[in-house]
């Protein structure tokens, strides 16, 4: 049996009315979830405020309540924690209450604005062909050691997270690898767990829908690895300029990865070619399956992830250089008869757009074209949007621009905000149509023998959400059956 009390250890309570020693069957902060016993935490979202709903929740059976501010009438036979801030408190209350599941783990979080995904994966596949259970939380899928979970958000809401954990935990998972946005650390999703590392990629023009200001998004970022205990360790990128500012209050032990400067885990590309990297990594020369610089940076905050965590560097080594990235990351396929490159790549943002573009132009060979389709998303970030389409005119022969998730916006409206972007010689090379699959068939219409075809924004996403409605669409299907379609 949990009591109320066993599950409030390290919550800033402020005030409690009712009894402590009552029996708490689970805990929720969605009020459509809780049931006879619940404890409902009010928390005050980005869309609805979990205050209003008490209430309702005291009708379903909630046994108590923790939230910021107390009701006017109090029931009686109900327990009420005024606590000082709700999100930070559900996040405790989970961890307490799924029995402190990041404390059996290894959990190694990764942060920053493009790499996550692939960092966190690849870590997950390495971790497990040395031998062990593993756990990872990703924007493509959760999974627990070989059972795929699917993913609904990049990090999800401490109580998801912390009954995730717990189930790792009780598979005897020993390293779980979790991907850690910017959005979950400022909701405070991740209070009350213990990281025994993080890792930083880099930080570029991205979410200032929800931060405002980048200065902001740093900050947000900089306090995941001002968090870490002295048991911990922190790796980052010395390349970004942001690399060591995010490590300057941290208690962890601190360690850099680079291509450009001396670090603890240095490497150097040697090739870069469709077949993947050759690269110098702590003067070891390997072979990897992964393509581009982006990916070699990856690649070295994985060497140096594992390392220490204790690995062994040459059996590291070993097992990198047979290992394929995550799903909808520079994903390509070549078509049977014109041997056209088809890429899928998840690049959303500005700098993520300009690297799989830079890539790309560095595996040319000849004059072949690159043809890139790209969207932007609705009701996010609307000033990435020219800038999306200039960065891809500007790497590339030909663009389609068209539309990625357009959510509740009209996705008419999203081209003409990414045409703004664009001059008189950049609008010549592009040209907006709103359906996806047609923009894919144009793109690959356009294309003749050996051009390199990027399909730019949703990567592994197998929907496209219109007007609130998610439809079945997935990049790289739609590529195969208009290679198939159009003979290429």
């Amino acid at each position: 049996m949990v009591t109320l009390q066993d599950i409030l250890y390290k919550v800033g309570i402020r005030s409690v009315h009712g009894s402590l020693n009552i029996e708490i069957n689970d805990v929720q902060v969605d009020s459509r979830k809780v049931d006879k016993g619940s404890l409902f935490i009010a928390v005050k979202g980005t869309s609805a405020d979990g205050h209003q709903f008490i209430e309702q929740v005291l009708e379903k059976g909630a046994t108590a309540v923790a939230c910021e501010i107390l009701p006017k009438q109090l029931k009686e036979g109900v327990a009420y924690v005024e606590v000082g801030d709700s999100a930070t408190a559900a996040g405790l209350i989970a961890h307490n209450f799924y029995g402190q599941p990041s404390e059996k783990l290894k959990l190694v979080g990764v942060t920053g604005t493009n790499g996550k995904t692939t960092i966190a994966t690849v870590l997950f596949k390495l971790f497990t062909e040395l031998g062990h259970q593993c756990g990872l939380i990703s924007t493509v899928q959760n999974q627990v050691g070989r059972t795929v979970i699917p993913s609904t958000h990049t990090t999800p809401d401490a109580i998801s997270l912390n009954k995730l954990l717990k189930q790792m935990a009780d598979a005897q998972c020993t390293h779980v690898f979790m991907e850690t946005s910017s959005h979950a650390i400022h909701q405070h999703r991740i209070a009350g767990l213990r990281y025994s590392g993080g890792i930083f990629s880099n930080i570029t023009h991205d979410h200032l829908d929800y931060h405002q200001t980048f200065d902001a998004y740093i900050r947000v970022k900089k306090s995941f690895f001002d968090s870490l205990p002295s048991s911990a360790f922190a790796i980052s990128n010395a390349d970004d300029k942001r690399g060591t500012v995010m490590l300057q209050n941290t208690s962890a032990k601190k360690y850099f990865y680079s291509l450009k400067t001396l670090a603890d885990f240095k490497g150097r590309i040697l090739e870069n070619n469709i077949t993947g990297l050759a690269m110098d990594v702590n003067g070891q020369e390997v072979h990897f399956r992964l393509i581009g610089e982006f990916n070699a940076y990856n690649l070295l905050a994985v060497y140096g992830a594992a390392v220490c965590l204790g690995e062994e560097k040459q059996e590291v080594l070993r097992c990198l250089s047979v290992l394929s990235g995550a799903e909808g990351r520079f994903d390509y396929i070549t078509s049977k008869n014109e041997k056209i490159i088809g890429i899928v790549d998840y690049a959303h943002t500005p700098d993520a757009l300009l690297n799989v573009l830079a890539t790309i132009q560095k595996l040319r060979k000849g004059d072949e074209q690159v043809i890139t389709v790209v969207g932007c998303g609705g009701d996010r970030d609307k000033t990435k949007r020219p800038i999306m389409a200039e960065v891809a005119c500007q790497h590339s022969n030909r663009v389609i621009l068209t539309s990625d998730n357009p959510r509740s916006e009209d996705p008419a409206q999203i081209l003409k905000d990414m045409e703004a972007g664009l001059n008189v010689s950049t609008k010549r090379k592009s040209i907006s149509i709103v359906d996806r699959k047609e923009a894919i068939k144009t793109a690959i219409n356009f294309s003749k023998r050996d051009d390199i075809v990027l399909i730019a924004g949703k990567g592994h996403e197998k929907y496209q959400e219109i007007r609130g409605v998610k439809y079945p669409f997935d990049d790289k299907e739609v590529l195969k059956e208009v290679f198939e379609m159009l003979g290429k």
